[in-house]
């Protein structure tokens, strides 16, 4: 049977859900596609789950930072409250009716299964064809990456879904991966009292982040009582009485209750039917223009893009799609500023480039870090107050390519640093602000000051 719509969005995550709703909104005859549940990743098992997750671990450790600063304190952690308020955040047990609902009060028509691309403008699902005469959004976002290691196949292991999911804690964890989700959740689970240990690949957690970020968290992960094995990787893993042992290539070993994998994401691009529509199947992303473009009256968002990654980034590419289908003037999709956070304790902001990747780009690069710690208002908050500003400028311009802000709520702070790099505001007007005194977000400007070793930087007091 085939059908004639409007638009058929293949993939109805955040971003999908985005796009696809505000066309419906519009008058287009829309048909959103999912085999699992709309939404996506971030309301169900990424974002806000386990950002309820950090925020309980957040409470424990600020609870027992009263003791020699503001009083005596005796913390006793307990999942099961955070594990029904996920739940019940999760539309009981996950269950995305109240998703659907809100896509069919706009107008949308929601089909449940696993669509494939049927040729150009066409779109398979459950025996019917649909014959999108104006647009095909594809949105079929990411999975975890299981790496493959001898003997994972015998041994049961957890991913962020089924740790997201947990209602009895583990009395010990070992965590393959330390980039964002490894080192969020297996901070969260140390301070509910598991015995986590991370390995990690690379040299550092955070390894796609500053390098001084990466040693203030291990620092921070060691007082968690957090065990970090860098710089090497899991051999094979064994079932064992009491969970699982994970042997490592250096000779040593990991023994564990769980195993969490958190080597990083797949995009979902197998066997939806690129080669049907001149795309490469065999594409780890969807190579798009700056409207998202991948082909005639077809656009991709989100995940399966190479500059994806993000809940913010996939409702920022539905933005520019749903204008691009419509004929709507609207600019490109510009990354200059693009912002990430990783909510660890302290929590990790970034906007634009590291350092690290402005050199490889050629720029002439000169930098500038204030600590949290020594800031005015770093000082006055005490206990927890790790964390640091990091700017870095591309001298020849005198504009700013990239900034970190580590510290309580490193995110936060983000805002004006992701401004001036877009809009490419001078280094020296970023220098002469009033910075409103005594905030974290006065550290700024002491981080600007302090760009390049040649300059007389005057204390702000």
């Amino acid at each position: 049977m085939t059908e004639r719509v409007d638009a058929v969005v293949l993939g109805m995550g955040v971003g999908g859900e985005e796009v696809a709703g505000c066309l419906a909104e519009n008058g287009l005859n829309v048909v959103g596609i999912e085999n699992s549940l709309v939404g996506g990743e971030c309301p169900y098992f990424g974002c806000i789950p386990t950002k309820m997750m950090i925020r309980a671990d957040d409470l424990l450790a600020e609870g027992r930072r009263i003791s020699g600063f503001a009083g005596d304190s005796s913390v006793t952690p307990d999942w099961g409250p955070v594990a029904r308020r996920i739940r019940k955040e999760a539309t009981d047990n996950w269950d995305d009716r109240v998703a659907v609902e809100r896509f069919e009060r706009k107008g949308g028509h929601f089909v449940r299964g696993t669509g494939k691309l049927a040729g150009p403008g066409k779109v398979s699902v459950n025996g019917t064809v649909y014959e999108a005469t104006r647009a095909i959004v594809i949105a079929t976002g990411t999975s975890p990456a299981i790496p493959r290691i001898a003997g994972l196949s015998e041994v049961p292991y957890w991913t962020n879904r089924d740790a997201v999911k947990v209602e009895r804690l583990p009395a010990s964890l070992a965590i393959l991966g330390g980039g964002a989700i490894g080192a969020e959740l297996g901070q969260a689970f140390a301070r509910f009292g598991v015995k986590v240990t991370i390995v990690e690949g690379m040299s550092r957690v955070l390894a796609m982040e500053e390098p001084e970020v990466s040693m203030v968290l291990a620092d921070v992960m060691h007082r968690d009582g957090i065990e970090l094995r860098v710089n090497v990787h899991a051999k094979s893993v064994e079932r064992t009485v009491g969970g699982v042992r994970v042997n490592l290539d250096d000779g040593e070993q990991v023994a564990a209750e769980i195993l969490l994998i958190a080597t990083g994401r797949r995009t979902n691009l197998n066997d939806i039917g690129l080669e049907t529509v001149g795309l490469d199947p065999s594409a780890r992303f969807l190579q798009a223009d700056d409207h998202l473009r991948v082909g005639e009256r077809m656009w991709a968002i989100g995940d399966v893009t190479p500059n994806g990654g993000f809940t913010h980034v996939a409702i920022y590419h539905a933005d520019i799609v749903f204008n691009d289908i419509l004929g709507n003037p609207a600019p490109g999709a510009d990354y200059r500023a693009k912002p990430r956070v990783t909510f660890t304790d302290p929590e990790v902001g970034v906007a634009g480039l590291t350092e690290e990747q402005a050199r490889k780009q050629g720029i002439n690069v000169r930098t500038g870090i204030q600590k949290a710690s020594v800031t005015s208002r770093g000082w006055i908050h005490g206990p927890g107050n790790d964390g640091l500003i990091k700017v870095v400028e591309d001298r020849d311009r005198g504009v700013l390519v990239g900034a970190t802000t580590m510290g309580p709520r490193g995110g936060d702070i983000l805002g004006i640093f992701e401004l001036a790099i877009k809009n490419q505001v001078p280094t020296d007007d970023l220098r002469h602000l009033i910075y409103a005194y005594p905030t974290f977000y006065r550290g700024v400007g002491e981080a600007v000051r302090k760009l390049g070793s040649d300059d007389v930087h005057m204390p702000m007091r």
